[in-house]
């Protein structure tokens, strides 16, 4: 154990060891210089500087797996939108991700860097490419299907995939679950409601509906087939795959009723169609969103154009150009290379960067933050009373969305880490004003009003967790729900914590006790909107040492165990989507494997430790030197891993901001705490 910063050594032939070249040993115990530490924050805080927008706020990358450039290329190929230059930087784009996860996909495409292939992926990927006019028999695209057909063939696709597949008439519609149009007529009390899944789930599926029941093709014949992915004819299958995570009695209630739907869809009343697609239009068009899009997610956007089409809206409707302009926001150019994000996460990206710079402190990064927290004020939604209300009428809105815009769909985890940036700013750098504590005020009331039934936070909706819908056919990916998570769950408590909430209060009680319960056996967290059990233990025991939470608690005695349980012989932290329970659940597999050191990850690590009173522990000083040796000249960190979570085993992200604040967050608050008298953590994150 070692005591303060000043007793401390130099870092330079411990760094040189670490990362790539080998571990760090027990023999040679790591240290760390004060002035080694300080350039180290001083670079990775005037690169987040540089990156600052004019108006205050920061972006950075967002970027999916292949898939959605893959659908992006697939819709303008449908409405025959052809950009030759363009298509031809997407796939450029598509076989860089092949080569580069060669290693582990065998030819395929993964969900994540390092990860095995993912049929649907490779499938979607493929297509692209054939439609862009690489030869079936080029020798990638004869890697691909080598791979695809090895891994059980494209009739091993998800929901998803085998509807998009439809609309080009590669497998029947029969391989796709019914979901009529009609379910949006359905009452509230009724078993399914739209009401009772997710807002991703609801954007997305209620154009889908319309789209699946009208069953367009393309308006430009593709003159490409996919015949030689299928190990068995589409027309000859007979039972198409489901969700690995689907319970009994509910699976085969479900998939009974499917197979009644599958006989009478079409023969459903037209009054009652008509009906079910004026009120899936209206549903879409009023939260159209402008050129931020239906959900201000790819898919949900995607969906609208066809509906719109499907329904016989003109190509040159104001609905179906704003929907388009939605989707080319998207659009990410480079260097030689074109991709398309999944979403944008400016709300996201500025707030985690105000409080690292928060951290790293000083009067550049201070006023940085107070332009980008004005910034954030204005974008508050306080005017809209989005679908959250369903489930909360009467509660005041007044959060934030993860995109510029999404009025409909605010989130409390955004919500709760820039409140918590603001309260910071305001007590540490004297930035409060009158604007700045309404706006405040007002979201913690709105977040207040979203806890759920049992203490814990979902993201988007309270008491989202109708579980038996889950299992229907159509959930094949495991993810229609939003139910109370231990990530968003400890941001909220951490808000209510710092403000100064009575830690007696029922709110504050209810979460705390939710937290304590969450906790696997092995001491870790389950990460719901990271990968994985790093970030839901940081997300974890930042919230409870906030709520006062002592580091002799078990709970957090537990946590700081696993974690240097899993530290890497480098000295970093590491975990890939792999991690996340295969049949559903909280709880790790039997044999789960961390991976190797991320920053991101490393960072989060060292984050939750401290939180845990391990601030002097050995293993903290290896988790720091690591970042220090794998810091680039310019202040970044280099992280190609997709460390955030959009849906668990389904679809990952890669924030290119996490490897560029989390670190310096980490070192900065390093800095800090062995400067001071005391160890403990005083912020909520």
């Amino acid at each position: 154990m070692i005591g303060s910063l000043s007793s401390l050594s130099t870092l330079q032939d411990l760094a040189a060891k670490t990362i790539r070249p080998g571990p760090v040993t027990a023999s040679s115990p790591p240290s760390l210089s004060e002035p080694l530490l300080e350039a180290a924050i001083a670079r990775a805080t005037q690169q987040l500087l540089d990156r600052q927008q004019p108006d205050g706020h920061w972006v950075f990358e967002l970027e999916a797996d292949a898939t959605i450039p893959a659908e992006y290329i697939m819709l303008k190929r449908f409405f025959g939108r052809q950009d030759p230059a363009q298509e031809a930087r997407i796939a450029r784009y598509l076989r860089r991700l092949q080569d580069q996860e060669g290693a582990t996909a065998k030819g395929g495409w993964p969900l994540f860097h390092g990860g095995p292939i993912d049929i649907s992926c490779s499938v979607k990927a493929y297509f692209a490419l054939r439609l862009v006019g690489d030869a079936a028999t080029a020798p990638h695209m004869c890697r691909a299907r080598a791979a695809i057909l090895e891994a059980g063939g494209a009739e091993r696709c998800n929901v998803f995939t085998r509807a998009t597949l439809a609309l080009f008439g590669e497998v029947p519609w029969r391989a796709v679950p019914v979901m009529p149009p009609e379910i949006i007529l359905l009452p509230r009390w009724f078993p399914f409601h739209l009401s009772k899944i997710s807002y991703w789930a609801r954007t997305v599926l209620v154009p889908l509906t319309v789209v699946m029941a009208h069953r367009p093709k393309p308006l430009v014949p593709t003159g490409v087939t996919l015949s030689e992915l299928f190990r068995t004819p589409p027309a000859a299958v007979r039972r198409w795959p489901g969700g690995a995570h689907a319970a009994q009695p509910w699976k085969s209630l479900f998939a009974g009723t499917d197979a009644v739907l599958q006989r009478v869809h079409h023969r459903l009343p037209r009054r009652s169609r008509a009906l079910a697609d004026a009120r899936a239009e209206a549903f879409v068009t009023e939260r159209l969103n402008g050129e931020d899009g239906l959900g201000a997610i790819y898919p949900a956007i995607a969906n609208a154009i066809w509906m719109y089409h499907s329904l016989g809206v003109p190509a040159d409707d104001p609905r179906v150009l704003t929907a388009w302009q939605a989707v080319e926001k998207l659009v990410c150019d480079r260097a030689d290379e074109t991709y398309v994000q999944p979403c944008l996460s400016p709300i996201w990206d500025t707030s985690l960067v105000a409080h690292a710079l928060l951290e790293s402190g000083g009067a550049a990064a201070e006023a940085a933050v107070g332009r980008s927290l004005a910034w954030l004020i204005d974008r508050q939604i306080t005017d809209v009373v989005g679908d959250w209300a369903e489930t909360r009428p009467g509660v005041p809105p007044g959060g934030w969305a993860f995109q510029y815009a999404n009025p409909h769909y605010p989130d409390v985890d955004d919500t709760a880490v820039v409140v918590l940036a603001m309260d910071r700013a305001a007590k540490q750098a004297g930035q409060s004003t009158p604007a700045l504590q309404a706006s405040i005020l007002r979201a913690t009331a709105w977040v207040l009003g979203m806890q759920s039934r049992g203490g814990g936070w979902g993201a988007f909706d309270a008491d989202n967790t109708h579980h038996s819908l889950n299992s229907i056919p159509f959930a094949d990916h495991g993810a229609l729900l939003d139910p109370p998570t231990a990530d968003v769950t400890g941001r909220c408590l951490a808000m209510l914590a710092q403000l100064g909430h009575d830690s007696g209060s029922k709110a504050v009680q209810d979460a705390v006790a939710y937290l304590l319960a969450e906790q696997e056996a092995n001491g870790a967290w389950y990460g719901r909107w990271g990968v994985n059990y790093i970030y839901g233990t940081w997300s974890a025991v930042t919230a409870l040492n906030a709520a006062g939470i002592g580091p002799d608690h078990p709970a957090m005695r537990r946590a700081v165990a696993w974690l240097m349980a899993t530290q890497n012989a480098d000295g970093g932290w590491g975990e890939d989507g792999g991690t996340y329970p295969r049949r559903g659940g909280t709880g790790p597999d039997a044999g789960c494997r961390m991976g190797p050191s991320t920053a991101s990850q490393t960072a989060w690590a060292l984050l939750a430790l401290m939180a845990c009173g391990a601030v002097d522990h050995e293993g903290v000083d290896r988790g720091a030197a690591w970042l220090l040796h794998a810091q680039e000249e310019g202040g970044g960190w280099p992280e190609l891993d997709y460390t955030g979570t959009g849906f668990p085993r389904v679809f990952y992200l890669r924030y290119h901001g996490y490897a560029q604040l989390f670190p310096l967050w980490a070192l900065a608050r390093l800095r800090n705490l062995r400067r001071r008298n005391s160890r403990r953590v005083t912020q909520g994150l």
